[in-house]
């Protein structure tokens, strides 16, 4: 990917001086200025490139799957928020065809004017291999005066504003309302070790559990892929030990199969097992039991979401304005699959 460095060699001017022409400032001399876009013409492959330079009225957003329901209700939610702002929205799969960062190729060649990514890939990437190359990859946009926003990215990791569900709490608020219930075993079925979600939830499972005075039990801890398969087998390990009286989950498809496999199991819910899930998506008032969980409030951060990157798409503000991290608190909502242990 050419850099602003190549383009003002190019040119024969400096970088900052690109950097004004990219973000329509003034104080650049007009014979300047053409030669500047002469040169972005022809390299249609910088990171913005003459798309750069005009209004085309789109952004991108990448989501990680469409088979978790929270990521098609983000995607929904977001889109109509950017249409109330009169921007439309290019939707990509980042876990389909292509990868997280081919789609980004894909995005700036067609010339959207900025990006929202919901959980990008350096939050799920284990740290010893793709993380760091995420992060630079986000780093070397960013140099290059592409705008975008994270969701649920995982932490200021890198100089974009995250707007963010605090996964702390929620698991220190599933564990707590288990504890309320009468629970002293409780389990988590959590996704990959590496996972910034899964890390947060444990820290909040064990902040909870040290506050009632209970020993946080690593056995009680079981990890899987994301899912409800995922759900299903950490649920399954945690059942064949010393089974736990409640669990929570990572994500409430995760929770639809704990449920699944305490079911096949014989045992009754919530009287056997009580299970708290994470996102309320929709399904989770239709499962039998319904399902306990912890909710996101997706509308609320949509709107943070695109208001952030349209300061970001303002040509009168600076280039750069800084990340920060805008954290949202999670709302218990309580069903039916949680209840007091079984004497």
């Amino acid at each position: 990917m050419t850099g602003l460095a190549d383009i003002a060699a190019a040119a024969g001017v400096s970088v900052s001086t690109v950097s004004r022409v990219l973000n329509r400032r003034a104080g650049i001399k007009g014979e300047t200025r053409q030669r500047v876009l002469d040169v972005l013409a022809r390299m249609p492959h910088t990171a913005r490139g003459a798309a750069a330079i005009r209004r085309t009225g789109v952004i991108g957003l990448l989501v990680p799957e469409l088979v978790n329901p929270v990521f098609p209700a983000f995607a929904e939610a977001l889109e109509t928020r950017a249409a109330r702002a009169g921007y439309g929205v290019l939707l990509c799969n980042t876990r389909a065809a292509l990868t997280e960062e081919e789609h980004v190729r894909m995005l700036l060649a067609r010339g959207v004017e900025g990006m929202i990514f919901v959980a990008p890939e350096s939050s799920h990437a284990a740290a010893t291999d793709h993380r760091p190359q995420a992060h630079r990859r986000y780093r070397s946009l960013l140099d290059d005066g592409v705008r975008m926003v994270f969701v649920n990215g995982g932490g200021p990791t890198v100089d974009v504003p995250d707007i963010a569900v605090d996964e702390r709490l929620a698991g220190y608020l599933a564990t707590r309302h288990l504890l309320d219930l009468g629970h002293r075993r409780i389990g988590f079925v959590s996704g990959p070790a590496h996972a910034v979600p899964s890390r947060l939830k444990r820290a909040g499972w064990v902040a909870a559990l040290e506050e009632a005075a209970v020993q946080p039990d690593p056995e009680l801890v079981a990890h899987a892929d994301f899912g409800a398969t995922g759900g299903a087998r950490a649920c399954a390990a945690l059942l064949d030990g010393p089974a736990p009286t409640g669990v929570l989950c990572s994500s409430d498809v995760m929770a639809f199969g704990a449920l699944r496999e305490a079911r096949r199991r014989g045992l009754r819910l919530p009287d056997d097992l009580s299970v708290v899930g994470f996102d309320d998506v929709p399904l989770a008032d239709c499962c039998a039991p319904s399902l306990t969980t912890l909710a996101q409030p997706i509308a609320e951060m949509a709107d943070a979401a695109v208001a952030e990157l349209l300061d970001r798409l303002t040509p009168e503000l600076p280039a750069r304005l800084g990340g920060r991290t805008r954290m949202f608190r999670p709302r218990l909502v309580t069903r039916e699959s949680t209840a007091p242990p079984a004497t």
